[in-house]
């Protein structure tokens, strides 16, 4: 091969490498720039009517729509602080059914009676009411020392209200991180109405 014909290929080749190596990075810089920038605008709260709601097919097109997704929120998120109250009534309705439960005294055991008078924590106290006097045992109860039995009249029913409650947060939770004024107030104004209604009826622990 010609000296001459193999060094014009020779700086050719280069020439291109350098061109796609030129493009290569502006492209990057721009994509990089681009993610940059779309993340910025999603960390500010923003005003826009315009804004989809779960999905790209939920995009308010008017006043009337967006107005209608607003009212929406406010709703799920009543359904929201209901969906607690139900969790602490059923927990409390669940509990004082098991400990309204009949105790069966088994032959060979010794009664409910005679192993709490032989309990460490238990104390004996005189009971008076009404003139009539009567010897009782006091327990101190053990903080989570007892765990409660699994029954498939509960556990599964609890399950599904967990669930339920949890995607119904996570929906909240999806539409708070659209940045959307509107659909912050509209969540805030559910949770401030449902814990005016039931806010008595849910546990600390629920909140």
């Amino acid at each position: 091969m010609d000296p001459l014909l193999y060094a014009r290929h020779g700086a050719d080749s280069h020439s291109g490498h350098s061109t796609n190596t030129a493009a290569a990075s502006s492209t990057s810089a721009d994509g990089s720039m681009t993610m940059d920038t779309h993340m910025s605008m999603m960390a500010v709260f923003q005003t826009s009517m315009s804004t989809s709601l779960f999905s790209t097919k939920w995009t308010p097109t008017n006043t009337g729509a967006y107005a209608g997704t607003c009212i929406f929120l406010i709703i799920l998120a009543l359904i929201f602080r209901g969906l607690l109250a139900l969790k602490s009534w059923q927990e409390l309705r669940w509990l004082d059914k098991e400990m309204n439960r009949r105790y069966v005294v088994v032959n060979g055991k010794a009664p409910l009676a005679e192993n709490l008078s032989r309990d460490s924590l238990g104390k004996t106290a005189v009971l008076s009411e009404n003139g009539v006097e009567e010897n009782v045992v006091v327990v101190q109860r053990k903080t989570g020392s007892h765990a409660r039995p699994w029954r498939l009249s509960v556990d599964p029913v609890r399950a599904v209200i967990d669930t339920v409650v949890a995607g119904v947060g996570y929906l909240l939770m999806l539409a708070v991180m659209t940045m959307n004024v509107g659909y912050f107030l509209s969540v805030l104004g559910g949770t401030f109405l449902g814990s005016l209604l039931v806010g008595r009826f849910i546990s600390s622990t629920e909140h």
